[in-house]
């Protein structure tokens, strides 16, 4: 009854009897006691969902770091606020499409296979050679659906910009909101290309990523300032709502990287440990004047 591998199982045939071992089929996983694939009727965890939560603000962020870029505007404008409003609607819908088209379809509800090791996801490198002789191939997704649904969520937001995007761009911002359609014409099939090569480690390391860059993109955002006075850059910061919505996006981001972490497997503790996202940003604040080159070069 057993089978050889991680991931071969075995399937009950139309006349009730059991299939030789193989892979399973899609939304289904094989039981380590039995070795029968059974059907994935979990729900994901809170840390699945963060993840999703996480691959969805990737394509978010992107489109709208690439409107701010080619719309060379230093504070908002009418324009280029309908097109980030616009950029957040094309992923709405197409979060709440790929819902729906996932198991269950028709459900906001998702059926998923529970993920026990990095190899979950690489299935491929793992088709025994039993004797070595010959190879039983048992690729499967092991992670349904976290790793299939994502696709479907790319090609839904390609699809929703295309079909969106352009018209409005036409009316709001004729020349230089083209270019940022292109530019998601190029970025989402890279992160689909990231995704299917290295899906398995960024669902272990985004959290500790969102930390990272936040804080650096954080200090990239105010080291572009001319001036660097304490005074300066809090008056910029606060007098400008362009800067206020760029740092408070950094500051959101570094508490999702934290939540992701913690799961707030302890609500007060960690909720608490929420409010210390604003110390890099002031940290950064309260110690430029001691990184000015000119007053190092003096010392």
């Amino acid at each position: 009854m057993s089978c050889p591998g991680w991931y071969c199982g075995k399937t009950y045939l139309e006349n009730g009897e059991l299939s030789d071992c193989g892979s399973c089929p899609r939304g289904y996983r094989r039981n380590d006691t039995t070795f029968i694939c059974e059907p994935c009727l979990d729900s994901p965890k809170f840390y699945d969902w963060l993840f999703l939560g996480f691959m969805g603000l990737v394509v978010l962020i992107l489109h709208w770091f690439f409107i701010d870029m080619v719309s060379m505007r230093r504070s908002f404008c009418k324009n280029v606020i309908v097109l980030h409003l616009t950029a957040f609607f094309e992923v709405l819908i197409s979060c709440t499409l790929t819902l729906l088209f996932t198991n269950p379809a028709g459900h906001f509800t998702v059926y998923s296979c529970p993920v026990r090791t990095v190899s979950d996801w690489y299935t491929l490198f793992y088709n025994p050679t039993p004797n070595y002789d010959q190879k039983i191939y048992c690729t499967q997704e092991a992670v349904f659906p976290l790793y299939s649904i994502i696709f479907l969520f790319y090609i839904l937001s390609l699809i929703s910009m295309l079909l969106i995007r352009p018209w409005v761009s036409r009316k709001y911002l004729p020349r230089q909101g083209k270019m940022a359609i292109y530019a998601a014409m190029y970025f989402i099939p890279i992160l689909v290309l990231a995704h299917a090569t290295v899906g398995g480690l960024i669902y272990y390391a985004f959290p500790y990523l969102l930390v990272v860059v936040s804080v650096i993109s954080s200090a990239v955002h105010f080291a572009v300032k001319m001036d660097q006075s304490m005074s300066a850059l809090i008056r910029t910061t606060v007098m400008q709502p362009r800067n206020i919505v760029v740092l408070l996006g950094h500051w959101c981001l570094h508490a999702y990287g934290i939540i992701s972490i913690t799961q707030l497997t302890e609500p007060l503790v960690h909720s608490l440990m929420v409010l210390l996202v604003p110390v890099p940003a002031l940290f950064y604040i309260l110690t430029a004047r001691f990184t000015d080159p000119n007053k190092i070069l003096n010392l």
